[in-house]
């Protein structure tokens, strides 16, 4: 079972996708909670050189709210990551969870129309790029 919905940018710098993918989250009613910067984190922890790499912890509060109420564990599974890499220089990927999917393993069908919501909500975010 594929995992994530992604595509590629192309002739886009790397700053200019992540400000565009924010913008797109917005859109759908996500904010980024957390912004991971990996390639600046592996090269501070381990001096290990990495391509451009960042997490956007991304979160709709209304859905995270309504999931909650349903599985008090489910905040290990929250927020919805989005990850924008660029391994080469004019070519940004975008990908993001399929919340389907990882929600599948929690086994909980009151669940599943709240996954099957927020998926439809990042699949639109990466069609709109």
């Amino acid at each position: 079972m594929k995992y994530y919905h992604s595509t590629s940018l192309k002739d886009i710098s790397f700053d200019e996708a992540i400000t565009k993918v924010t913008a797109a989250l917005k859109e759908e009613g996500f904010g980024v909670l957390t912004d991971i910067d990996i390639q600046d984190t592996l090269k501070k922890k381990i001096g290990a050189s990495l391509y451009k790499y960042r997490i956007l912890g991304a979160c709709n509060p209304e859905f995270a709210y309504k999931a909650l109420q349903k599985e008090d564990k489910i905040g290990a599974m929250l927020p919805c990551n989005v990850i924008v890499q660029e391994k080469q220089e004019g070519e940004v990927e975008v990908s993001a969870v399929d919340p389907i999917a990882s929600m599948s393993a929690v086994e909980n069908p009151g669940l599943e129309d709240i996954a099957e919501a927020v998926n439809a909500k990042l699949q639109r975010v990466i069609r709109s790029l």
